[in-house]
């Protein structure tokens, strides 16, 4: 499948194919947000993390708005928008984003996306096809700027996101597709990185001999703007 492939409209009544998986177009969106209309296209040429909650006005969520507008330019100095959503109105997003500002003197500045039919949480997976509310509803997807999904994470009602866990895979994500590397394991921005493993046997003898190598299907290399450095 092309990376840069037009997206499936899901706003259609008939539009309910398979949940969006990665490497796969992200469903497109029409909406209504606190910020005015939003489309999926407006967010081509940057990535975008488009996140969901249950409800407006519950603990957990109002933890992660709160954390997560904090943080919000350290996803914007990467080049990522955010956008959240959930089946509220945007009259109760308005409401509730005022009652943010009040009480923990923080002015949500990302859109919230008024999703009252559920078609769009549906189109993403965000809530089970034969439930009946959105209380299932707390995902986050990872989009790139050709409008591909490249990570999906999805948490319970009860527990909140880690933000810096959002903001770690964001960067591992852009710093692995910059230099067609890897990253392992608790990996952090400035770590080492893995090579590509070895794709034919000549590779593999000459990087088993080569001096310093552990393993020669485990390389680790250092990356600076973009560019491998060496093992």
């Amino acid at each position: 499948m092309s990376e840069h492939q037009d997206a499936w409209d899901a706003s259609g009544p008939e539009a309910q194919p398979g949940l969006p998986r990665i490497g796969e177009p992200a469903p497109h969106f029409a909406a209504r947000t606190t910020h005015g209309p939003r489309t999926l296209e407006d967010y081509r040429g940057e990535w975008l993390i488009l996140f969901s909650h249950p409800a407006d006005f519950t603990p957990v969520c109002t933890s992660e708005f709160v954390a997560l507008e904090r943080a919000r330019p350290d996803f914007e100095a990467r080049g990522c928008k955010l956008l959240a959503l959930s089946a509220d109105s945007v009259f109760s997003h308005l409401a509730w984003i005022r009652s943010i500002r009040e009480a923990f003197a923080v002015s949500v500045g990302f859109p919230i996306v008024e999703d009252m039919s559920m078609g769009i949480a549906r189109a993403y997976g965000m809530v089970h096809p034969r439930a009946g509310d959105t209380s299932t509803i707390r995902a986050v997807f990872f989009i790139d700027p050709h409008g591909i999904v490249r990570a999906i994470t999805y948490y319970p009602m009860t527990v909140g996101r880690s933000i810096p866990e959002m903001l770690r895979c964001l960067a591992a994500l852009q710093t692995a597709e910059k230099g067609g590397v890897s990253v392992p394991a608790d990996w952090q921005l400035g770590d080492d990185v893995l090579a590509p493993p070895p794709v034919s046997a000549d590779e593999m003898d000459r990087l088993a001999e080569a001096p310093g190598n552990r393993d020669w299907y485990f390389r680790t290399v250092r990356m600076r703007n973009g560019e491998i450095k060496g093992t």
